[in-house]
């Protein structure tokens, strides 16, 4: 039995929980960085050092501190409001902060299951697991972690469905839609707006249709006859391919190995072929060889396309039978789409009677439309992407673009060192002090984020960010320049401290979007199956919590 899920009532408890707690913090999150020195706006809102702020998040991930309830008074006996003046509304307590961020982010809050007690529950017979194709052979690491895990997921939703096909909303280059079909011998379509990637997609699906048919023919034979015969008869018949028909062999290669590499895009196989150093070559080859023989699509007698890609812009209402002809029952899948197309995926599914199942992973949540911002622009193209669910809208609640660009930072990576250019936020923000005394404009509209990367210092910074805001960088000396560098560098811990605060709030505001949409579906139909999953580890794939439903 599938475990339940979340129920309504608490749902809504959690996200009215989520909401106080941002009601008080968000305005953080929604500062501008660039108008961090402009502004004053490390005055605006904390009322401690910066050094006291850095230390309490140096150790708020010790073991042993004492955690906060979650219960409504519980700051408020300490006189403030998760760490902030109720009178100044400013901060005073970093460490009641932190400790409220953690309890309001979804791992504090325990509304979300597992991968495996996901997997585990939908698997019908323990028998189902098989040995899986290694993904991470013509794979990036990351994007490797992501395909297999996912796979594994829609794979049981399918067996759970008796459905046998599978739309990928957003399918990009084709490599989960690849995956579904070599591992799991589904039929994928892969729906992506691009014509490009889908054109991509389609020599792919070309080559791997050949592919199946010479390993259908051939692999009878490599169980009785030595590998290298065998070999040999698929790399004549692919040598009709103009592609690979001038390759050059080395004499220890393995064409089967190199056919299927180049399967993939060639940005993917650079960042990502990669093997471990302590398998000898005779026992990758014989892996490799197995995991093709095992995983071939001829096992499920599949016939025809791996996969069916196609080129659309798909919003809610979107008819998928009027673009699939074929289509039947089926899954609804989307890795990592973009703003609005995630909410899109979910209204579509909660429409259409033949998608019985839908696994959505959302990103770039900056690109979510808002309905309720004050100033966000008309929406002319379909329903708003957030809020989804009626109780949020009911309240009219909104975010704000700078706390949806604030939530898509990284955590967990950010604890570790990475995500998060100090030194380029700092930059940005003394030239912003620069363009109020000496240009009257601060040019907003243009971004120059990409300067700091191509720059050697400050005052060079400075003059290619001027000349791309096609200011007269002229007016300054260098060290005109160089002086403004060093009158804010005493203040450059308030720029780090407040931008770590920002990344603390980042899960709470990530967890009541996803919360959001996981009411919209417990809206439709309160007893059906939804729940929000952690698929991926979040170090590797920082968007990483999936919504998944059933229909009755």
């Amino acid at each position: 039995m599938i475990p339940s899920s979340v129920g309504l009532v608490e749902l809504r408890q959690r996200i009215d929980e989520v909401t106080r707690f941002l009601a008080a913090t968000v305005g953080i999150a929604n500062a501008h960085t660039v108008e961090f020195y402009t502004h004053d706006v490390w005055s605006s809102f904390v009322a401690v050092s910066p050094e006291e702020v850095l230390t309490a998040i140096e150790t708020s991930g010790r073991q042993g501190e004492p955690q906060l309830q979650q219960q409504s008074g519980s700051t408020e006996q300490r006189g403030t409001t998760f760490g902030f003046c109720p009178d100044t509304k400013r901060l005073v307590d970093a460490h009641e902060l932190l400790r409220a961020a953690k309890a309001h982010s979804l791992p504090g809050m325990g509304v979300c299951m597992s991968r495996d007690e996901l997997v585990e529950s939908l698997r019908r017979d323990p028998s189902e697991l098989g040995v899986e194709l290694e993904a991470d052979e013509f794979m990036n690491s990351k994007k490797s972690h992501e395909v297999q895990s996912m796979a594994e997921v829609v794979d049981c939703l399918a067996k759970r469905c008796g459905v046998k096909q599978v739309v990928d909303v957003g399918s990009g280059k084709g490599y989960l839609s690849s995956f579904l079909s070599l591992q799991h011998g589904l039929r994928v379509f892969g729906i992506d707006s691009s014509s490009a990637n889908t054109h991509g997609a389609q020599e792919r699906n070309r080559k791997l249709k050949k592919f199946s048919k010479v390993y259908q023919k051939h692999r009878k034979a490599a169980k009785g006859e030595p590998e290298r015969q065998v070999v040999t008869d698929i790399k004549s018949e692919e040598e009709e391919d103009e592609s690979l028909k001038d390759k050059p062999e080395t004499p220890d290669s393995n064409p089967i190995e190199e056919f299927f590499f180049s399967l993939m895009s060639l940005e993917v196989i650079q960042s990502g072929r990669t093997f471990s150093s302590s398998l000898t070559d005779e026992e990758r080859q014989r892996r490799k060889r197995e995991n093709l023989e095992r995983k071939a699509p001829s096992r499920n007698g599949a016939t025809g396309a791996v996969f069916s890609p196609l080129t659309s812009y798909v919003t809610a209402e979107t008819q998928l039978r009027e673009l699939i002809q074929e289509l039947e029952d089926a899954v609804l899948v989307g890795l990592h789409t973009c703003g609005d197309l995630a909410p899109s995926m979910l209204r579509m599914f909660a429409a259409r009677p033949e998608l019985l199942a839908v696994c959505s992973v959302g990103c770039c949540y900056n690109k979510l439309s808002e309905e309720f911002e004050p100033d966000a622009h008309d929406c002319s193209c379909g329903p708003f992407g957030f809020p989804l669910s009626q109780h949020l809208r009911r309240r009219s609640w909104f975010c704000g673009r700078n706390a949806r660009m604030s939530a898509c930072l990284a955590l967990e990576r950010v604890t570790l060192g990475h995500g998060i250019q100090m030194e380029s936020l700092f930059y940005r923000a003394v030239l912003h002090v620069i363009l109020r005394d000496h240009y009257g404009a601060y040019k907003s509209e243009k971004r120059v984020g990409n300067v700091y990367s191509k720059t050697k210092s400050f005052v060079d910074y400075v003059r290619r960010a001027l000349r791309k805001l096609d200011l007269d960088d002229s007016r300054l000396s260098d060290g005109d320049i160089q002086r403004y560098h060093d009158a804010h560098v005493p203040r450059q811990p308030e720029i780090r401290a407040f931008n770590l605060l920002k990344v603390t709030l980042a899960p709470c505001i990530e967890g009541l979007i996803l919360l959001d949409r996981l009411c919209y579906l417990k809206e439709q139909d309160e007893d059906s199956f939804a729940a929000l999953v952690q698929l991926f580890d979040p170090l590797l794939s920082p968007r990483c919590y999936a919504v998944v439903a059933l229909k009755n």
